[in-house]
């Protein structure tokens, strides 16, 4: 079988393997989120943290409780981090410098997971358990629950509440994470990815050398890095490491994991809104998205120009050899439309195109389908000013679901179009006009102005994922690139909280004759439009200095 076929069928399975789950979880996602009792657990954890699962909060009481929820975990994270070479299973490692450990709190916290460190020279057992694992659990529930507050201010009326962020919270990590996860994690250790709590092992080479091998508690980590949409993995080679990724099976189901909620939530959409329709709209526009970045990225690695890619067929450096260039490519474009971050081949070893469209993908909102929850909420952003632009067109107040799009609403949404590309912007200019920063990128030129755009759309994407070439492990990157995670993750959270608050606060209007269906091809295509064009005039610029000039070249 040649490996184009190979590459068309596993894209087949992978499909047919998130539709034939698309309905029932979504459905069970939606039930869990309109469920009126709660679960022996849930209410254990309530009295023991002292919440009111009956509290139904403002926007801003909403925000503000995940915002100090965010901040604790920050804090905590920290004081692991700093403090490992005092925990147990430490393996011997040193505690993590002050710059290092901020970076990494903010990181996990944020759901970007971006690793400037080696993991299996850097932490120990506990502090990838205790501290990693639990962020990439509760850090994907705060995307949910944020999501799960704009729908219900899309469908509340004459109502300044949204809901209880703590019963949120919880009921996305104990009824939705926690199961997918241990059901992922054991296959993946059926599948041969190593799980226990084994410290370094010294081994005898083929060629008579010595090597240290360090196993761990790998497995469950991979199942929440994936499920949650966080990225970080236990060692530095991530999902290329044979320990993490054993076979081209377990290559093919953690992409179908990381795809597995996002893909599944605009079906919870639908039936939160009461018609499906919409949710099969706006999943329309994210799977053609999806695809066409991963046929751009496909051909873009099996084409490329050269005497050694024309020779093998294809540009294998930095591919992991045991998936080829279609399973480096699905994973590559995956995990930057999801804001994953996990990578199985080396994205700066792509051509430019190629990791041009990776970088793109981040650049567009990682909407296609995007972080769990983040991704649907940015996409339902990007929705309501689509109809903002749609009602300019024919002269009329535009409406979305039942509820209009009038100052306050979209002023909201321009802030939010405008958050993420300031950070990565301003960031990126920062860091490319000192020469301190400057000298950390590696190769001159467009690629290396590559490298930095990558970064910081990586950092404030709240993706995770490296183009490499970048010697990151310093104070400046560590903290500028944190600071861009905290602005990428809550400046667009609270805004589409206040976002939320204010459509619940309206009347629904009835449909009439001038409402512009948003259920319909014209609509997804408007929306396919948008998202597009506010990509292509924030970021064209950037990119015809970096990745378009490489590839003209």
């Amino acid at each position: 079988m040649s490996e184009g076929l190979a590459g068309a069928l596993q894209v087949a399975v992978l499909v047919a393997a998130l539709a034939a789950v698309h309905a029932p979880l979504g459905d069970a996602m939606a039930r869990v989120f309109t469920a009126r009792r709660h679960l022996a657990v849930e209410r254990a954890l309530y009295r023991v943290a002292r919440v009111d699962p009956g509290a139904d909060q403002r926007w801003s009481t909403y925000a503000l409780s995940l915002l100090g929820f965010s901040a604790a975990s920050i804090l905590a994270l920290y004081g692991l981090l700093r403090l490992q070479h005092l925990l147990p299973l430490s393996l011997g490692r040193e505690g993590v410098p002050p710059d290092g450990a901020f970076n990494t709190a903010v990181s996990f916290v944020t759901n970007t997971n971006w690793q400037w460190y080696s993991g299996e020279s850097t932490l120990g057992h506990l502090v990838q358990v205790v501290g990693l694992t639990v962020q990439n659990f509760v850090s994907a529930a705060v995307g949910l629950a944020v999501l799960v507050a704009l729908l219900r201010g899309l469908t509340r009326s004459r109502t300044d509440r949204l809901g209880c962020f703590w019963v949120d919270l919880t009921r996305g990590c104990v009824r939705i994470l926690l199961p997918l996860a241990a059901v992922s994690a054991v296959v993946l250790v059926a599948a041969g990815v190593v799980q226990d709590l084994a410290g370094p092992e010294e081994v005898r080479t083929l060629s008579g050398g010595t090597q240290t091998l360090l196993t761990g508690p790998v497995a469950s980590q991979e199942a929440i890095k994936e499920l949650g949409t966080n990225g970080g993995g236990s060692y530095n080679a991530n999902s290329a490491h044979p320990f993490a990724s054993p076979n081209p099976f377990t290559n093919l189901l953690e992409v179908f994991l990381l795809l597995l909620v996002p893909s599944a939530l605009p079906r919870t959409f639908g039936r939160m809104v009461g018609d499906r329709r919409q949710g099969l709209a706006v999943l329309g526009v994210m799977a053609f998205l999806w695809l066409a970045a991963l046929v751009a990225t496909t051909a873009a690695e099996v084409a490329h120009a050269g005497t050694v890619p024309q020779a093998v067929g294809a540009a294998m450096e930095g591919k992991e050899v045991r998936f080829g260039v279609p399973g480096s490519a699905l994973f590559a474009v995956s995990t930057t439309a999801t804001s994953t971050g996990a990578v199985n081949s080396f994205h700066d070893s792509f051509t430019a195109a190629g990791g041009g469209v990776t970088l793109l993908n981040m650049m567009l909102g990682e909407v296609s389908p995007g972080g769990v929850g983040s991704g649907l909420y940015g996409m339902l952003v990007l929705a309501v000013l689509a109809v903002f632009l749609g009602g300019l067109m024919v002269g009329r107040t535009p409406e979305y679901l039942g509820k209009k799009i009038g100052r306050r609403e979209i002023t909201v949404v321009a802030l939010y179009v405008l958050a993420t590309p300031t950070a990565l912007l301003v960031g990126s200019a920062l860091a490319v006009s000192f020469a301190g920063p400057a000298s950390s990128v590696q190769d001159p030129g467009p690629h290396g102005l590559t490298e930095v755009l990558y970064a910081f759309a990586s950092a404030s994407g709240n993706n995770g994922s490296a183009f490499a070439g970048l010697a990151v492990a310093t104070p400046f990157w560590n903290t500028a690139l944190g600071l861009a995670m905290l602005v990428g993750r809550f400046v667009p959270i609270v805004l589409v909280l206040c976002l939320a608050g204010a459509l619940a606060r309206q009347q629904p209007v009835p449909a009439s004759a001038g409402t512009l269906p948003s259920h319909r091809p014209l609509f997804a295509g408007l929306l396919t439009s948008v998202v597009l064009v506010v990509a292509a005039l924030t970021y064209v610029p950037a990119l015809a200095l970096g990745p378009v000039a490489e590839a003209l070249a």
